[in-house]
């Protein structure tokens, strides 16, 4: 028996022997997690302040910020620049627009759904490029998708437009040159905002510049629009046309009440 507790004695020590050094082993892996986790959180805190230095020196962490401001000035004075083509197209037709004020005052309306119809095109077609989305086998697909989505904008709007100039009594004529200019505005400018980050981006140029350069070629070519329709509608014997239209289909009308009444009140008198 003492010789049988001897050797369980023996064994008890060597398990306790192994345990410990398991216990040591663990201790050890743990050291080593913690030296793991210190380098891996040192390297983090060494990206963030690799990102926070180039997000000081430009937008991209590769250019610096005096370049950047130069890219970004250079156009926005060049499209400043270009948008005082409109003032001059507004000289050359102030005879028209001041015999026609309702014009003047639908003209924000029509160039500002000019911009923004272009404006929605050219981000679409700016994220495509971005995430690889559109490229070369899927570019004529797009360019059909954005060529319907531009008739069906410019109808909706278009109907919009005419309800508006509706609601505020603008006359017939005006209400008419109002509509059409919108219509054309709308379907330009979604074809013009799909096609021309494609081109930008053909011609080594940033698509992201053509988002403020959508905004003032319809600016331009809104109130373009807007002045050869309303001439073309209003100084020649369309106007006059659509006038006379109007009032003799109000004056058949009421001339239909009046003999409807007419005829009551002679019914009445009979009887």
């Amino acid at each position: 028996d003492g010789g049988g507790s001897s050797s369980s004695g023996k064994t008890s020590k060597a398990k306790l022997s192994d345990e410990e050094a398991d216990d040591d082993s663990h201790i050890d892996n743990g050291g080593g997690s913690n030296e793991h986790d210190s380098f891996v959180d040192g390297g983090m805190s060494s990206d963030r302040a690799s990102a926070t230095r180039d997000l000081g020196n430009g937008v991209d962490g590769d250019t610096p910020f005096r370049d950047v401001v130069k890219d970004r000035a250079s156009w926005l004075v060049g499209l400043l620049v270009l948008q005082s083509c409109s003032s001059f197209i507004l000289a050359r037709n102030e005879a028209l627009l001041e015999s026609h004020l309702v014009i003047v005052q639908f003209l924000t309306m029509l160039v500002g759904a000019g911009g923004n119809a272009g404006n929605q095109a050219s981000v679409r077609v700016i994220r495509g490029l971005a995430v690889g989305t559109l490229n070369d086998r899927t570019v004529k697909a797009f360019l059909w998708t954005e060529a319907k989505m531009g008739l069906a904008l410019s109808a909706i709007l278009g109907l919009a437009g005419l309800i508006r100039a509706s609601v505020f009594m603008v006359p017939v004529a005006e209400t008419v040159a109002i509509t059409t200019s919108l219509y054309m505005i709308v379907i330009s400018s979604v074809c013009i905002g799909a096609v021309l980050p494609l081109a930008m981006n053909r011609c080594g140029l940033d698509p992201a510049h053509s988002s403020t350069t959508i905004q003032v070629l319809m600016d331009i070519l809104g109130v373009s629009t807007t002045v050869w329709v309303s001439g073309a509608i209003l100084n020649t014997s369309i106007g006059p046309a659509l006038t006379a239209l109007f009032h003799h289909g109000a004056a058949v009308g009421e001339d239909d009440v009046a003999g409807a009444a007419t005829d009551d009140l002679l019914l009445d008198g009979a009887e």
